[in-house]
């Protein structure tokens, strides 16, 4: 695993802070290896609005959640009582927390001073600033007009095309929180709603977005325009929550750590977004846990990748839809537990209108994500329990679960519920 000081690369603060130890790769950030970060939470009562500029605090988009004075406060003090420098901070309403990161300027551990900080009664929470990795493997006739669809052996696997027949994901909104997407790419054509950035503001290419267009792809991509592929759910839409940020040229693999994926989760919880795919994986995280648990107390459906660890994060989290990839040996000791879905040489997009095979449990989750959706389009008031007892209970002998035999038997037992029309993608 990359040490933090070769891919941690977000807000405009940290990148100030930070100064760098070698060349920047085209669209990431150095940072010297000695520079290592705690994230510490304070409980925030925000201020009112006012209705004038010079307010105390920053603002979710002009509403009047802010900072209040006395976290504002404590955050001071705490960085003047444990000699730290304070890089970033952000306001969580999801948690009512008043969220910081800290750079630890001298030789103690992160461990060290974390089992300080946890014993200050004024701090709510505090943790390593951690990393998270992306799940994909290195690269090495039919109803359907698109001219990549016989590639796609994956939808033959999941039962696909039986469920297009009923649902197509119409009507569901899905949050993907990942590197960006390349929006311009003609297979994700009024596929995407919107993005939000929480990682650096300087301008990326869009080559440097290949795990998100990836993602973005298996999910939404448009069914029947005479190009490329077919998602699984073509008439979803994505909305993009850039978190992560590619490590290198020509490669999928992407990384992001507590602080962005903190930001990218509120934020989509603030959306409302019913759907969340975390194509990702890294160690328990106390903060993002928080704020997954407040996601699921919500109703919100999180999917998410599992790793070779089964105390990963997301997918250590009771609520969440673990999936891992059907050709791969499962663990006996969570495989009821767990969805499977192909994740070796899938067809998807690349970024600036190209196609190509993508592998890993990053695969495995957005296709399930895809699957979802289809059903949540038949049923919007389905539960995320409901939704894997489903699958399972239709997934017949075969490894990988069967989106069409899911589809008709909640046809069947819900003749007078609504199911997504069955037309093709435009």
């Amino acid at each position: 695993m990359r040490s933090l000081a070769h891919i941690c690369a977000w807000a405009v603060l940290i990148l100030s802070a930070a100064g760098s130890s070698r060349p920047a790769a085209a669209g990431e950030p150095g940072f010297d290896p000695a520079h290592r970060f705690v994230v510490v939470t304070f409980a925030n009562e925000p201020l009112r609005a006012v209705p004038h500029a010079g307010t105390t605090g920053s603002r979710y988009g002009g509403d009047s959640y802010s900072i209040g004075q006395s976290a504002y406060a404590r955050a001071r003090r705490v960085a003047t009582t444990y000699s730290l420098r304070q890089v970033a901070s952000w306001p969580i309403r999801a948690l009512a927390i008043h969220c910081v990161v800290y750079e630890i300027p001298d030789s103690r551990s992160v461990a060290e001073v974390v089992t300080a900080l946890t014993k200050d009664p004024r701090i709510a929470l505090a943790q390593p600033l951690q990393e998270f990795h992306t799940l994909t493997d290195p690269q090495q006739p039919s109803s359907y007009n698109d001219p990549l669809y016989g590639l796609q052996s994956n939808l033959v696997s999941l039962g696909i095309s039986s469920a297009h027949a009923r649902s197509q994901g119409a009507g569901v909104r899905v949050a993907l929180i990942d590197t960006g997407v390349d929006t311009k790419h003609p297979d994700l054509h009024d596929r995407i709603s919107g993005t939000q950035s929480f990682i650096e503001s300087q301008p990326r290419p869009a080559s440097s977005y290949r795990h998100g267009t990836a993602m973005a792809g298996l999910i939404a991509a448009v069914a029947n325009n005479h190009v490329g592929m077919v998602g699984i759910a073509p008439l979803a839409q994505i909305e993009v929550f850039e978190a992560c940020w590619q490590l290198r040229p020509n490669a999928d693999e992407a990384a992001c750590n507590t602080f962005t994926l903190a930001k990218a989760i509120a934020a989509a919880l603030e959306s409302r977004l019913p759907l969340i795919n975390l194509s990702i994986a890294g160690p328990p995280d106390p903060l993002l846990a928080a704020l997954v648990r407040r996601g699921l107390q919500r109703g919100a459906i999180f999917v998410g990748s599992i790793a070779e660890a089964a105390t990963s994060f997301p997918t250590n989290i009771e609520g969440v839809i673990a999936v891992g990839g059907s050709e791969t040996q499962r663990d006996p000791q969570r495989s009821a537990a767990v969805l499977f879905a192909p994740a070796s040489q899938v067809l998807t997009l690349r970024p600036e209108n190209e196609y190509d095979f993508e592998s890993g449990t990053s695969v495995a989750a957005a296709e399930m994500t895809g699957i979802v959706a289809l059903l949540l389009s038949a049923d919007s008031h389905l539960s995320a329990a409901s939704i894997v007892s489903l699958l399972q209970e239709t997934a017949g002998a075969g490894p990988s679960i069967d989106a069409g035999a899911a589809l008709a038997k909640l046809d069947a037992e819900r003749p007078g519920g609504r199911l997504a029309s069955a037309r093709s993608a435009r």
